[in-house]
């Protein structure tokens, strides 16, 4: 399977489909899944969506979301599903280490197609069909394309264009990054199909909790250091910063987002103590590239304005060598 027609004529007898994303999952890879389970499952196929840990409870109310299959807590349940799987959607990651176990079982079934559609840079070689385009706002964009590239577009309804418009949101910070007129044509046409705009942005971003609100004033109280010399800022979090918050998944979405409001702020980290690893968020402003320094020097990657990865010394440690390599990276300004 090599082409979109070769996919369709698959398509076109029902099938057992699992559809995985990474982890972590954020809104636009549960987005993605479940807006294109939706779809299928409107042309009578069987499918599953397998993620490798869990999603953010700010999603909860996303229809469907309930089915997910998480192979963390569900692991016979998973595994199930994966081996009997006649077809492999891979959405929102571009290497086999983003879905952990999950990853190593889905090769394991030597009898299913591998479809990839995801919108990061330097896809690895793993799918029999890859549909990447990085200049994509999010894979959730790139759902829209490949069900009216198929020639559904009329299946997409406002449950499916729920999905889709969280993705896009979520992904692009609410259009602040990572638009187009492409982009816009595709959310002027969800919205004629019945999505509600203001009703989504109110479930996703006017959904915290006390705990939440509070976490972030003390990151920027407490946790916040801007080196104006190279216009960043950096936010940590500790061991005990996630005990005494009892900090779960989802609870730091957007935190490193409120760096970049600064003027002077054109570059910005998100440092995390984990218990066995320190993560490292990045963003950044115009035409700032963060996606090779994630690459080269945390084990990660992303796009030019969003990327991350992970280390494995601990925070101060992590911490020293980030602002050890600004200076490979960033022009160093000086005050008068």
């Amino acid at each position: 399977m090599t082409s979109l027609s070769e996919l369709k004529n698959f398509l076109s007898l029902p099938k057992n489909i699992t559809i995985t994303a990474h982890r972590n999952p954020d809104g636009d890879a549960v987005g993605a899944s479940l807006a294109l389970a939706h779809y299928l499952k409107k042309q009578n196929h069987d499918v599953s969506v397998v993620l490798p840990s869990e999603y953010p409870e700010s999603l909860f109310w996303m229809k469907g979301i309930h089915d997910i299959l998480v192979y963390d807590t569900e692991e016979k349940q998973a595994l199930d599903k994966i081996e009997r799987a006649e077809l492999f959607f891979c959405l929102d990651f571009n290497s086999l280490d983003r879905i952990d176990k999950a990853g190593e079982a889905m090769l394991k079934n030597k009898n299913a197609k591998i479809v990839t559609i995801d919108h990061h840079l330097y896809p690895e070689g793993f799918s029999d069909l890859l549909i990447s385009d990085p200049q994509a706002s999010s894979t959730c964009e790139m759902i829209y394309t490949f069900i009216t590239d198929l020639g559904d577009a009329d299946l997409i309804d406002h449950t499916i264009g729920d999905c889709l418009y969280t993705g896009i949101l979520t992904d692009t910070g609410s259009f602040k990054y990572s638009t187009s007129s492409r982009l816009f044509r595709v959310v002027a046409d969800l919205l004629d199909r019945g999505v509600d705009d203001y009703h989504l942005q109110n479930l996703i971003f006017n959904s915290m909790t006390e705990k939440q609100l509070r976490l972030l004033g003390h990151c920027l109280n407490n946790r916040m250091e801007i080196i104006p010399e190279y216009s960043t800022g950096i936010i940590t979090l500790t061991k005990e910063d996630y005990a005494n918050f009892d900090i779960k998944r989802g609870d730091t979405e957007g935190i490193i987002n409120n760096l970049l409001r600064l003027k002077e702020v054109d570059v910005a980290a998100f440092i995390m103590e984990q218990p066995t690893i320190v993560k490292i968020s990045l963003r950044s402003k115009d035409d700032i590239s963060v996606q090779e320094l994630a690459q080269k020097h945390f084990r990660g990657g992303g796009h030019k304005n969003a990327a991350g990865g992970a280390s494995f010394h601990n925070l101060t440690a992590t911490v020293n060598k980030f602002k050890e390599i600004l200076p490979l990276y960033f022009q160093k300004k000086t005050f008068h």
